[in-house]
């Protein structure tokens, strides 16, 4: 037993050397993945052929197995483990997968492509069942049953059952269209499966042990259903009645069924006798449905199955195995033990009247050969042996045949009806021959390959089905292996074809039957090889000359012999005279018979002619008439030859000639050598050393033709080479022909060109000089609109710009007379400042004024002796330096009130100017002209802020001035004095941003220059006007840069608002 390892391979070979015939077992399919893990099938199917099947693994791998071409290849991977497969679809490269998702695929195992997808399932499909036309398919799980369109891959129907209910199984009955569902209850029903009508119930039995179904299998021609369950009890139902027609008990063995699969035969036209139940014990046995004997088994106990597939041809089974490998098996090898001849079998009958009761059913399953049914309660079972009489006996064996057929009756069948049922044609014809089915001794002849004599058949013999060709081959190069007389015979190929057409699917028969042939009706035939057996036509002769003298000597005038009349019957066996039916129907009396029947066959076809054949004078019509198919009553012939075998003398009967019937030995062939062996044997060394001289002479004259090939094509080569140059001499001088040429005309079309460039240079030039007038008026056209547009934008920008300045006019003299008017409120209350500032500083100058009187009391004793001398010079010089101060001041003001008025003078004239050149800006001009107006306002306090601490500064600076008079000397009361001039000079010369506080410091300041003292009154009286003076010209100035702020503006608004408009540069502002 081979054993093949896939491993994680995508394809190879299923085994490595042929499987030795005899064994059951062709080879065992294991799979370890890694670290020699073995990956485990869980289910496998066969295709309508019967030579490939699928296998799915738990990983979910999907192989093809093809046995005959002993390949196999990974189709598919589909990542689950399935549930399911069916592999005989009408497309014969798909199939299905039910997976464990609760889903089925469909995939096409050529391209490895998903054909289709269909859900529907709730649990896990359990079984796929396709209808014979392979159109539709029924999936089958727990709980519901669902018919699929296989064409368009959509659900017609669904089985929904109440729950309490489970559903076994729901399959298509084989040719027919009826659907059988087994439930849970044992019911079983039958449906029509275009309507879905309910044809038929079986009733389920009432007596007798219940056997809970499980497993399930019908017969090829759909009349017989085989049932089992958790007993060892089978139920055998015959659908056309719809009764149980037996009980089977298997052996003690057996406890449960776990599968039941028929075994189907080429010979049983569909009606399976043999059954194989799978039981618990993981060993599937098979046995006779119908004699109810044990025929052979497989697995064991060691070695257990779980699941068993059988293909639809009956050659192989495929069980998959408890330890998850594939075993594969051959039907032939395990059923050499069931064809070996029957032993003789005891008949058993039942006494008494047919007992209705389910009891009388029942039929125990045995290993030995009496079958006896099993004892019922209450009743004894009487058995009989039925005896023949004794003159008989040697008779009745003679008729015996295998598989209980009775040749006598068989004959009294074939008069009564003039052939055999079509339907079992060949297993009538296979009993008649007792053919042996020596697998082990036909595949030691086939082994041998073809035979040399045969190699070119093909030649002689073309014929268009390859097939038909390479099985005649086969069967002819077996006969020849067999008997070496088989690799001269030229007619031999005539004899075997129409056996080899009609037997083409099964080799070994078809040997079986020609060898069959050959030893009985051809007896005799190879003894004046190569000659026609003339003792045979000699024969046929006499017995023609016995029964029809005038039409043998038209035959004899005609210078016609046997040889001519009898022999292209005999060697074609009338395969070329006879239709197909009625070479069928004749052979179907010629094995039923003795084997001179043939030759009786022959004498009666002639005879039967006779008509036409008196009419034939020439050779050439008799050589037409025995190659081709003529009007012939097929009845009549056999009648007459059946009157001939009966009505012909024994002298001259070839009964007499001619052995018996006499089968194949089983085991090996008989040897045949009824043939001169010294003129074969010299023929075939003849033929060998003819054949080694061919073979001689095809080297040589291979080698001749190689040389004279060489020679060829070397002289071929040198013809081309010296053709070649030839040719490139001529292709040179016309190169150069067409170069001169193609230069001339190069010449002409640049000449033409170069005129054709002028003529569009100047088109261009009219083009661009039109396009730039175009140009050029669309343009003076856009200036023209530009500037209507400029001036219409002009005259509206210029009544903006008055309406503007007019706006702005009135604004400034509306801000005018509110700056007059804070400056008088202003003034007003810097007067009660100055008042209430003033009795402060009387307040202290009357303090101060104490405080000196209380110094001079301490000092009076000191400057007793210097006051008298000194208080003339001090009061000159006091007078003096107050008449210098009041001169200074009086004309340094009155410069300034000059250079005020020019300057304010120039400021109107540029603000009239700027008013007529910033019309156009009024919305920003308002906006601005508010910051600059707080801004310049708190400009304005912080000068006058300053302004009045200039002036306390010089009034301080007076005051003590005039006190120091007293003490100091005339030199340093003059610098004194003119510190402050210098000092409210400075700050008149710059502009303040700040606006600190400032009131409450100028008011004191000028509580110094208005001291109530009778001495100062003239100087204060005199800062007081210059303090007013100073006011009017930060006011001045004030407008000033007001007037320059807006020119800036207005300045920059234009320069924004059109590049048209003339810019007007600002005036540069007037420093102080």
């Amino acid at each position: 037993m081979q054993v093949t390892d896939i491993g994680n391979k995508e394809e190879g070979k299923v085994w490595h050397r042929k499987p030795t015939p005899g064994k059951g077992v062709l080879v065992t399919v294991i799979r370890t993945a890694q670290q020699a893990k073995t990956v485990r099938f869980l289910h496998v199917a066969f295709d309508t052929t019967g030579d490939s099947f699928l296998a799915g693994d738990h990983h979910g791998n999907i192989y093809v197995f093809d046995i005959s071409r002993n390949r196999f290849r990974l189709v598919q991977k589909t990542g689950q483990a399935c549930t399911a497969l069916a592999f005989n679809l009408r497309r014969t490269t798909e199939f299905l997968v039910a997976l464990a998702d609760y889903s089925i695929k469909c995939f096409d195992k050529d391209t490895k492509q998903l054909v289709s997808w269909m859900r529907g399932h709730e649990g896990a499909v359990s079984s796929i069942s396709v209808h014979s036309s392979g159109r539709y398919a029924i999936t089958t799980s727990s709980d519901t049953a669902q018919l699929w369109d296989l064409d368009t891959f959509q659900r017609k129907r669904k089985l929904n059952i109440r729950q309490c209910v489970g559903i076994q199984r729901v399959f298509f009955l084989p040719l027919s269209n009826t659907i059988l569902s087994c439930f849970s209850d044992d019911s079983i029903f039958a449906w029509e499966s275009d309507t879905l009508f309910c044809k038929y119930q079986l009733p389920v039995p009432e007596s007798g042990p219940r056997i809970y179904y499980k497993a399930f299998a019908v017969t090829r021609d759909g009349k017989s259903l085989a049932a089992g369950g958790r007993s060892n009890l089978l139920h055998l139902w015959c659908l056309d009645s719809r009764q149980l027609v037996r009980v089977l008990q298997m052996p003690s063995q057996v406890r449960s069924v776990r599968q039941l699969e028929f075994l189907p035969d080429s010979f049983d036209g569909g009606a399976s006798q043999t059954l194989g139940v799978l039981s618990q014990d993981g060993v599937m046995r098979f046995i006779n449905i119908h004699t109810c004997k044990l025929l052979f088994h497989m697995g064991s106990h060691d070695d257990a199955i779980t699941a068993v597939t059988v293909s639809p041809n009956g050659r192989h089974v495929v069980a998959i195995m408890d330890n998850g490998s594939i075993n594969v098996y051959s039907t032939q090898s395990l059923t050499q033990e069931y064809n070996k001849p029957p032993a003789p079998r005891v008949a058993v009958v039942t006494g008494g009247e047919a007992d209705p009761d389910f009891s009388n059913l029942k039929v125990k399953v045995r290993s030995d050969v009496v079958q006896r049914p099993a004892k019922t309660s209450g009743r004894r079972t009487h058995t009989k042996v039925l005896r023949a009489p004794a003159g008989s006996m040697a008779e009745d064996k003679e008729n015996e045949l295998p598989a209980g057929l009775n040749k006598k009756r068989l004959v009294a069948l074939l008069k009564a009806f003039g052939e055999y049922p079509a339907k079992y044609r060949m297993f009538v014809w296979r009993s008649l021959l007792c053919l042996p089915e020596n697998h082990a001794a036909y595949s030691s002849l086939t082994d041998k390959g073809l035979h040399s004599a045969y190699l070119t058949l093909h030649e002689k013999y073309p014929i268009k089905s390859h097939k038909l060709q390479r099985g005649l081959q086969r069967v002819l190069s077996a006969l020849a292996h067999w008997a070496a007389i088989f690799g001269e015979t030229e007619y031999l190929p005539l004899v075997a074809f129409p056996f080899v057409k009609l037997f083409q699917n099964n080799p070994l028969l078809c040997f079986e039957v020609v060898a069959t042939v050959i030893v009985n009706w051809c007896q005799h035939w190879f003894e004046y090889f190569p000659n026609p057996p003339l003792n045979i036509l000699s024969m046929a002769e006499n017995v023609l000359a016995h029964h029809d003298k005038e039409l043998l000597q038209h035959l004899v005038d005609c210078g016609i012999t046997s040889q001519l009349y009898v022999w292209p019957l005999l060697e074609t066996l009338f395969s070329e005279v006879l239709t197909r039916d009625e070479w069928l129907r004749l052979f179907d009396n010629v094995f039923s018979n003795h084997p001179s029947f043939l030759i009786m066959a022959c004498v009666a076809y002639i005879t039967c002619c006779r008509e036409p054949l008196l009419l034939c004078s020439q050779k050439q019509d008799f050589e037409y008439f025995f190659h081709h198919r003529n009007n012939l009553d097929m009845g009549a012939m056999i009648k007459e030859a059946y009157r001939l075998m009966s009505s012909t003398p024994a002298d001259i009967h070839p009964r007499t000639m001619l052995s018996d019937f006499t089968p194949l030995s089983r085991g090996q062939y008989p040897v045949f050598n009824h043939y001169p062996e010294f003129i074969v044997e010299y023929q075939s060394q003849e033929r060998e050393r003819i054949r080694l001289q061919e073979m001689e002479y095809l080297r040589e004259r291979q080698e001749v033709s190689a040389l004279h090939a060489d020679c060829l094509r070397r002289q071929a080569e040198e013809e081309a080479y010296y053709a070649q140059q030839g040719l490139l001499q001529q292709a040179e001088d016309q190169r150069r022909q067409i170069l001169a040429q193609e230069e001339e005309k190069l010449t002409q079309q640049r000449t033409k060109l170069a005129a054709m460039k002028r003529e569009l240079k100047v088109k261009e030039l009219q083009l661009l000089d039109a396009a730039r007038r175009r140009f050029l008026k669309h343009q003076q056209d856009l200036r023209a609109s530009q500037i209507q547009r400029l001036d219409q934008e002009i005259r509206r920008k210029m009544d903006l710009r008055e309406r503007e300045t007019a706006t702005a006019v009135q604004d400034l003299e509306v801000r005018q007379m509110e700056l007059e008017a804070q400056r008088k409120l202003l003034e007003q209350q810097l007067l009660k400042e100055q008042e209430r500032v003033g009795q402060e500083v009387q307040e202290e100058v009357e303090v101060r004024t104490r405080r000196a009187e209380r110094e001079e009391d301490s000092f009076r004793e000191l400057l007793h002796n210097t006051e008298t001398d000194l208080q003339a010079l001090e009061e000159s010089l006091a007078e003096a330096c107050q008449l210098g101060l009041e001169s200074d001041w009086q004309q340094e003001v009155a410069e300034r009130l000059d250079q005020v008025d020019a300057e304010q003078e120039k400021k109107r004239q540029r603000l009239a100017e700027v008013h007529r050149q910033t019309l156009a800006q009024e919305d920003r001009l308002a906006d601005t002209l508010r910051d600059v107006a707080g801004r310049k306002w708190d400009e304005v306090m912080s000068s006058r802020a300053q302004l009045q601490e200039q002036r306390h500064s010089s009034s301080a600076a007076d005051t003590d001035g005039q006190r120091q008079v007293r003490i100091r000397a005339p030199c340093s009361t003059r610098g004194l004095a003119q510190q402050p001039v210098t000092t409210s000079s400075t700050a008149g010369a710059h502009t303040v941003t700040a606006t600190g506080t400032n009131t409450r410091h100028t008011g004191s300041n000028m509580v110094c220059l208005n001291s109530p003292s009778a001495s100062e009154s003239t100087s204060t009286n005199f800062s007081l006007d210059r303090g007013r003076a100073q006011l009017d010209s930060s006011e001045r100035e004030l407008m000033k840069d007001i007037r320059e702020l807006r020119q800036k503006l207005a300045a920059r608004a234009r320069e924004a608002g059109s590049v048209s408009s003339r810019s007007v540069q600002s005036p540069s502002p007037v420093s102080q």
